[in-house]
């Protein structure tokens, strides 16, 4: 049974994955426009019981409550959400915190890029504004610079930045695209799914955005979280450029790339063998060791500068629904055959 209602405009459903937001949660919810025309709030085994809290306390009809048995993480909550949120026919899902840091006013920005054709998956920028970077606390200011720049090599998406924050809006019909059982369940959760769009080819935009910041505790140890980003970067990366540039395609930036690799690989080991011998280095031995890992450089640069100008750029959504209307049409005109076999 969809919990959407029956109407015109886009069906546009908010998903809440909540553990430990009792005090924050019915603020959240209040807060939530009527462009939104459901809402999933995802008790995460949650200590508090917010699920049993919100259906006790809240009586708006958009807003259903959905339980896991056990604790998956803020990606399985919203991933739990987003697929219920699909499979009752959303156009567009939002996920948003139920601390209370973002503000659901903010909604409309997020989906308008996606109704009117702009993006796919729209994320929000906290550091577009230089007053909202002030207002963010160090230590998460810090961890979220470190990490951009291997969230853009990892996922290919150059142009964005906060790749961690956790406020986005998708188009419904790439949920059901995404490998959601391989994307990660904890708080690498929104970077993963990036890497996963840009596999899709999924064009993604930032949109601009403040936090808030008040008595929200949050459940991330930097301590032991980063290192574990750091890798689940490099291993993404290292899948991105082995499916883009060797698997699905094989261009002159993949050619790039293995002779740079191999003229630097060549010119490191032979320059370090000659290192530190009785007898001086003449100027053949030192150019045979230089000029190739000056060639890697260019050739590697070149490579880089193709990966950023590759980001997606064109809406996948739209080319989806333009290439499902033929077999909807061919779908109707055999019920249509069908309906007229049996009357005769």
């Amino acid at each position: 049974m969809s919990f959407l209602p029956s109407q015109q405009k886009p069906g546009i459903a908010v998903v809440i994955p909540s553990y430990r937001v009792r005090n924050h949660i019915l603020a959240v919810l209040g807060q939530i426009g009527s462009e939104v025309t459901a809402i999933y709030v995802v008790d995460d085994a949650c200590p508090e019981d917010t699920g049993r809290f919100v259906k006790e306390h809240v009586t708006d009809p958009r807003v259903n409550v959905l339980w896991n048995d056990e604790n998956l993480g803020v990606g399985g909550a919203t991933l739990a959400g987003m697929k219920q949120a699909a499979a009752d026919g959303a156009d567009v899902i939002v996920k948003i915190d139920g601390d209370g840091q973002m503000d659901p006013a903010l909604i409309p920005s997020f989906v308008g890029v996606i109704l009117i054709g702009e993006a796919d998956y729209a994320k929000g920028n906290r550091f577009f504004d230089p007053e909202g970077v002030a207002s963010m606390p160090l230590g998460r200011l810090i961890g979220n610079a470190g990490l951009s720049f291997l969230a853009k090599m990892s996922t290919g998406y150059w142009h964005s930045f906060d790749p961690t924050n956790g406020f986005f809006a998708i188009h419904a019909s790439l949920v059901g695209l995404l490998p959601l059982e391989k994307i990660s369940r904890r708080f690498f959760f929104e970077s993963d799914l990036l890497f996963r769009l840009n596999v899709l080819t999924a064009r993604v935009v930032d949109v601009p955005m403040h936090s808030h910041y008040a008595d929200e505790v949050s459940n991330m140890k930097p301590h032991r979280e980063i290192p574990r980003f750091a890798l689940a970067h490099l291993r993404n990366f290292g899948k991105r450029i082995f499916y883009n540039y060797f698997i699905r395609n094989f261009s002159i930036a993949s050619l790039e790339l293995v002779l740079g690799l191999a003229l630097l690989l060549f010119g490191v080991v032979y320059g370090l063998s000659k290192w530190g011998t009785s007898v001086p280095a003449t100027a053949g031995t030192v150019m045979i060791a230089a000029l190739p890992i000056i060639v890697a450089t260019q050739l590697l640069l070149a490579f880089i500068n193709y990966d950023i100008q590759s980001v997606p750029r064109s809406t996948l959504h739209l080319r989806l629904k333009t290439s499902l209307l033929p077999r909807k049409a061919l779908v109707h005109q055999g019920a249509v055959n069908s309906k007229a076999k049996k009357r005769n």
